[in-house]
């Protein structure tokens, strides 16, 4: 719809030519009139420049014309238009808006070159005006009157603040502006000498002084809470934090749709703005998640999302007031909890530390329900600012009266709540002991510590009464004796109130007949205080800290209702509360008594406690005697037998710096413990592969650990020992190099080497603590695992234990059933928001798949970690570490024996064909032409549905790389290095490299591809080799791209790749990277699939057979005995349900590929047999391939070897049940026999016959 003009609904301008001309073509965008107050807005569009005189004088026209209080117009103006001649009117708004701008603009020039509009101040200035904002109002006005980003820079002499003319202009400028207004400037003076306060409006935490608009003008208006706003309302002003901001470019590309939620903890509302891209970016310079803003705007329905959002007219940022604590004398907190309090703690631990920080608090205590996992988190947010108290809230058992065992047999085993403060070392690691036997030796639906234990363990550890749940509250709140309870108390070093909001709950529960009011509450924690008294012991006030703010607890409400908790939404006052709230909770105790118990008591008791750490200082290796002499053997023994005697200087010297760099930061232990663990492996027949970036070191190739030879590209004579190197960077991999043979002997040489510097794995200092991640076969992990434990002693080999914690689909299901029960409908930003806080809490804890922890002969467990069960599963025989492996990562060793797939194929590969695997050509021309057809392998592309021979090979036979393959066309080794490097990263293919090859600006041999290579590039262009690091570091951490590095530093880098001649396509590759894959880990990795490809080209038929026993999966295998009409129409109607394809259905096309492949090039099936088939095995049989029993859907792995050890000492069934009961077969798996004609001639029950008598 066309919008009005100015004229037809407003009339003609008199007096005015410029003003009647430019407001003759003016269109009419919106109007807003405000009848109570008599204002009136008007946004218009011109289509000429119009400068702000006429504005004022048609603003004033309007007020007298329409008896206005007010008339403001908001003018557009084609960003073409812009030019110098607006500098007045940029003037005029900022001394309007700016006191302190004013009589520095006097005799001042502007000129405009299409970007930058530069201003010349012919009285100087230029630092006063740039400090108090008057650059960043001028662009932001250009912005939103032109929708043009336009530079604004200040040129002349700089002035002194100290400057007594300086002062004396300003004070001149600020009295006339205030003389304008009608102000007396004397009486301004007078008020300004008062203590500055801030601008507040009570119950909203703000200061509106720091209002900084960034759309729109200045927000005047008092925003209400987004509870309380709706669509009837038409407009709002409102304040909030931002969060889930996303971006979307408009189809046309000329403009952005910005979205984002705002929340003021009271409810979420969606926010959405529609503007061209220079203007949405000036937005979001200072609009970002977590950034505070005060916005005025429409109220809409939005079709796209079907609920109301806000459309915003005005935003400013603004400053947050802060919690404070401004008692003289402060609290300590000794009861808090963080999310590590499984499903009941709200708050990160370092957000509660640095709440105390900023509190002035000098100790805080972190006391976890029956865990101390918060503990590593807390102390690196202390930063040692501040005493982090070490602790936990235990559940306790008294022992006393009758046995762990008999108790537990009793149906509702009654447990209390204690708090066990580490007082110094000894404490802390007794704190451990009583852990870890909590966990494994006691546990009962909780990590129970039973009296008897705790007293064995109990020097060094403050033992606190705890809350409402422990013994010494409960048996006052229960009516015990006099004599009763001061015995209990007499067990604790201190009792414990809290506030009378914690217990109220009590009044309404039938378990507390003697808790009526109140009053009673009050009167119970006096008793406690009484009985302290009596016995010559600290009370303490705590808050029993489960969430950081009273608002959080909607948090905790979610959380407890998805557990089935029926008064969930009855939450008490669980916050972290500041000192002067806590000495209000406590006033009916009298002023000293609540100073004594809220400040003089807790203080006491952080003072008598150490400054601990939870995980000692340091690196702890396991000890191997002679491991540094060993490793140094082995390596110097093979280097010899590989390159003779002496060894080529550039070999050696590598070698020995590695070596020398190894042994003096103690790491030769981890090298010996991994190629012991790979030895051991190949001992038993089974090869392991490296990953990450250990294939750097030349060490870990030269005692056995990694296949990669990262020494620079080579020849190597097997028999003369004859080497060449290529050093220049002219070769990117040994094995791109053409067949040579050695001018010394004439024996075909070997090609090895792929160029990797060793800094890549230890730093450049090579100090950094090495990963030695280890791919075993996944039929022999369990064995490295057990291996491990002879090595070490089962005592101190444990499991890398993890963290499971509430994630977004997790906690959004528990939102949406706390709304649906209670049958609440918000908006989709409020359901984020409530999404969010429930986000990150603690759920159940876990075990890394291939990480094992070991703990020096010289120390125990608890000197570093409590150890407990996975989940908290016996069954699950194993222990794993308290503390998230993450955590113990620089401390103790943390080996990564991984379950592998490609291990176990070369396994089966081998003993199916006598080929061993190292010995295949990974050279061969035809395995490069597999990578881009399926031509080497008998087939067309049509035949098996795929453009490439890759389908089934480890990293190539994803839709992903295989397009990756046919966009960048590799011809050799090096280029396959590119693309495992490109196909791992973030940000390195799509968007980047891709477009650079697609656009002929270089090739797939030159984009960066692996982390190494932009290291290695860069020295082979001249550059310092640290510097060359340096540059590899900022980029493969992605912090360029993730803005974690100032440009400053990266300019510097930037420059000296220049000088170079480092190509700018290269430079500007580097700013979008934000993860780079290792070249060690990609050489391995194609390593592996080039030597697999060599056995599908030339031994398929073991291959496949290999493939499909390892990797094939749930097949179809009615389909597969059917033949391969049936096998490719399956696929296509998997193919054409798309995403609606059942996940089963997904897991299972990739196996039907392979099976697809395999018949188009003339391999057969043979269908299950229950006399030949194995449980899992495909086996070759005649030619042919005999599909085993797990091949049907729904044999599990225990079926199918059941089905296989049924057969043994019968040569034939007499009936299916015979065979079902022998087999332990369950109706299910019989079915799924009978439906591919497994039983076809079998009885199906045992027919008597007469003769049989």
């Amino acid at each position: 719809m066309e919008s009005k003009s100015f004229i037809s609904i407003f009339g003609e301008i008199p007096e005015n030519e410029q003003a009647a001309a430019a407001f003759s073509n003016c269109g009419i965008d919106n109007i807003k009139i405000y009848m109570e107050s008599r204002k009136m807005e008007l946004y218009l569009s011109f289509s000429a420049l119009v400068l702000d005189r006429e504005i004022s004088f048609v603003e004033e026209l309007l007020k007298k014309r329409l008896d206005l209080e007010s008339a403001v117009i908001y003018p557009k103006m084609p960003s073409a238009v812009f030019s110098e001649e607006y500098f007045s009117s940029l003037v005029k708004a900022v001394n309007a808006n700016i006191a302190a701008s004013n009589g520095f603009f006097v005799g001042a020039s502007a000129a405009f070159d299409g970007t930058t509009l530069s201003v010349n101040l012919t009285h100087g200035g230029k630092n006063i005006l740039e400090s108090c904002g008057c650059k960043e109002f001028m662009e932001r006005l250009i912005m939103e009157r032109f929708s043009r980003k336009v530079s604004v820079a200040f040129s002349g002499e700089e002035i002194s603040l100290e400057d007594e003319a300086y002062s004396q202009m300003i004070r001149e400028a600020e009295d006339n502006n205030m003389r304008a207004k009608g102000i007396d400037p004397e009486e301004v003076r007078a008020a300004a000498e008062k203590p500055k306060e801030h601008k507040v409006i009570e119950g909203i935490p703000l200061y509106f002084e720091t209002a900084h608009p960034v759309l729109g003008n200045k927000i005047t208006k008092k925003p209400r809470p987004l509870s309380e706003i709706s669509i009837e309302d038409g407009s709002c002003v409102v304040w909030g934090d931002v969060f889930g901001l996303e971006v979307r470019e408009t189809r046309d590309g000329r403009s952005n749709i910005v979205t984002f939620n705002i929340t003021d903890r009271t409810y979420a509302y969606t926010c959405k703005i529609f503007e061209k891209k220079d203007y949405c970016a000036h937005i979001l310079e200072k609009v970002k998640d977590g950034a505070t803003i005060l916005l005025r705007g429409d109220l809409t329905f939005d079709k796209y999302s079907g609920e109301t959002v806000i459309s915003p007219k005005a935003i400013s940022t603004i400053q947050k007031i802060p919690p404070i604590d401004d008692a003289q004398e402060k609290r300590v907190e000794l009861h808090l909890h963080t999310k590590m309090s499984m499903m009941d703690g709200l708050t990160d631990a370092k957000d509660l530390v640095k709440r105390a920080i900023a509190w002035g608090h000098k100790a805080i205590a972190i006391t976890d329900h029956g865990v101390v996992q918060a503990f590593p988190e807390a102390i690196a947010a202390a930063g040692g600012k501040i005493k982090v108290i070490l602790g936990m809230e235990g559940y306790f058992v008294n022992d006393d009266e009758q046995s762990f065992d008999n108790w537990k047999k009793e149906k509702k085993a009654k447990y209390f709540h204690q708090i066990l403060l580490a007082k110094n070392s000894t404490g802390l690691k007794n704190l451990y002991k009583l852990i870890s036997l909590s966990n494994v030796k006691y546990f009962h639906r909780k990590p129970i510590i039973p009296k008897s234990e705790l007293m064995k363990y109990r020097e060094g550890i403050i033992v606190g009464s705890a809350c409402e749940a422990g013994e010494l509250y409960r048996a006052i709140a229960t009516g015990q004796s006099d004599e009763t309870i001061l015995k209990i108390a007499s067990f604790y070093d201190y009792l414990e109130i809290q506030p009378c909001g914690n217990n109220r709950y009590m009044i309404d529960s039938e378990r507390f007949p003697n808790v009526n009011s109140i009053e009673d509450i009050q009167n119970m924690n006096r008793k406690v205080v009484h009985v302290a008294d009596e016995l010559g012991k600290m009370t303490v006030a705590t808050c029993d800290v489960h969430f950081i703010d009273p608002e959080d607890s909607i948090f905790r409400a979610i959380l407890m209702a998805g557990q089935g908790f029926q008064d969930a939404d009855k939450q008490a006052p669980l916050f972290f509360r500041n000192t002067k709230d806590m000495l209000a909770e406590f006033d009916y105790l009298g002023e000293e008594t609540a100073k004594e118990v809220v400040i003089d008591n807790p203080g006491k008791i952080a003072d008598m406690i150490e400054e601990l750490t939870p995980i000692p200082s340091g690196n702890y290796p396991p000890s191997l005697e002679g491991a540094d002499d060993e490793l140094k053997k082995l390596c110097w023994e093979k280097t010899k037998r590989l390159y003779g005697d002496p060894v080529p200087e550039y070999v050696a010297s590598r070698l020995t710096r590695e070596l020398d760099s190894i042994i003096h930061h103690g790491f030769g232990v981890l090298y010996m413990i991994a190629q012991k663990l790979v030895k051991n492996s190949e001992d038993h027949g089974y090869h392991v592969g490296s990953r990450g970036s250990v294939g750097s070191s030349y060490v870990a190739n030269a005692s056995g650990i990694s296949e990669v030879n990262p020494l620079a590209p080579h020849y190597r004579c097997p028999k003369c020992k004859h080497s060449e190197f290529f050093l220049d960077g002219s070769v990117g991999s040994g094995y791109d190099l053409p067949k040579k043979d050695c001018p010394e002997c004439g024996t075909p040489m070997e090609r090895d080497g792929h160029d990797i510097p060793f800094e890549t794995f230890l730093g450049f200092k090579g100090d950094k603590s090495p990963d030695i991640d280890l791919n075993f076969s996944g039929d022999y992990q369990s064995r490295a695992h057990k291996y491990t434990e002879e090595l070490f002693g089962s005592s101190h080999v444990f499991k890398a234990g993890t963290i499971a914690t509430v994630a977004d689909k997790t906690a959004f299901g528990f939102v949406k059933k706390y709304l649906d029960e209670r049958g609440r409908k918000v908006s989709r930003a409020e359901e984020s928001r409530l999404t969010i806080g429930c986000t990150g809490v603690k759920r159940t804890t876990g075990q890394h798949p291939g990480g094992m922890v070991v703990v020096p002969n010289a120390f125990e467990a608890e000197d570093f970690t409590p150890v407990q069960y996975p989940s908290d599963d016996a069954t699950k025989g194993q222990t794993t570490t308290h503390f998230d492996f993450h955590a113990l990562h620089d401390t103790i060793l943390k080996l990564d024996n991984l379950g592998h797939d490609v291990p176990t194929l070369y396994k089966h590969l081998e003993d199916l064909t006598g080929i061993p695997v190292m010995e295949t050509d990974i050279c061969d021309p035809k395995i490069y032409e597999m990578l881009t057809s399926p031509a080497p392998l008998g087939v067309t592309a049509e035949d098996i549905d795929c453009p490439t021979g890759t389908l089934t090979i480890p990293e190539m036979g994803t839709p992903f790389v295989i397009q990756m393959l046919l966009d960048a066309q590799p011809k050799n080794f090096s280029d396959l290095l590119q693309i495992s490097g490109l196909s791992h990263g973030t940000d390195v293919w799509l968007g980047n490299a891709q477009d650079l090859i697609k656009d002929g600006t270089c090739t797939i041999s030159e984009v960066i591809g692996t982390r190494d290579s932009i290291m290695v590039y860069l020295m082979h262009k001249g550059l310092e080799p640290s510097h060359a690091f340096k540059i590899m570091e900022t980029v493969r951490k992605g912090l360029i791209a993730k803005g974690k590095v100032s440009m400053e530093v990266w300019e510097g880098m930037e420059e000296d790749m220049r000088e170079h001649n480092v190509p700018e396509w290269y430079i500007k590759s580097c700013y979008k990277i934000k993860y780079m894959f290792p070249k060690a880990h990609a050489a391995a990795y194609v390593s592996a699939a080039l030597r697999l490809g060599w056995y599908k080209i030339y031994r398929p038929l073991e291959y496949y057979a290999a493939f499909m026993t390892v990797r094939g999966g749930d097949i179809d295998a009615a389909a597969v005995i059917e033949g391969r009409a049936a096998v490719k129409k399956r696929m296509a109607e998997i193919k054409a349900a798309g995403k609606d394809a059942a996940p089963k259905e997904q897991n299972m096309f990739p196996g039907l590929q392979a099976v697809n492949e395999m018949m188009a090039r003339g391999i057969e099936f043979l269908p299950v047999d229950i006399y030949k088939s194995d449980a899992k095995v495909y086996q070759i049989e005649d030619g042919k391939i005999r599909m085993p029993f797990s091949a049907l859907s729904g044999v599990g792995e225990n079926a199918a070897v059941g089905l296989a050890k049924a057969r043994e000492g019968v040569d034939r069934f007499v009936s299916v049940d015979d065979f079902a009961a022998r087999a332990g077969a369950s109706s299910a798996v019989v079915e799924a026999l009978r439906q591919v004609g497994a039983l076809k001639g079998i009885p199906e029950t045992r027919q008597i016959s007469l003769f049989e008598f």
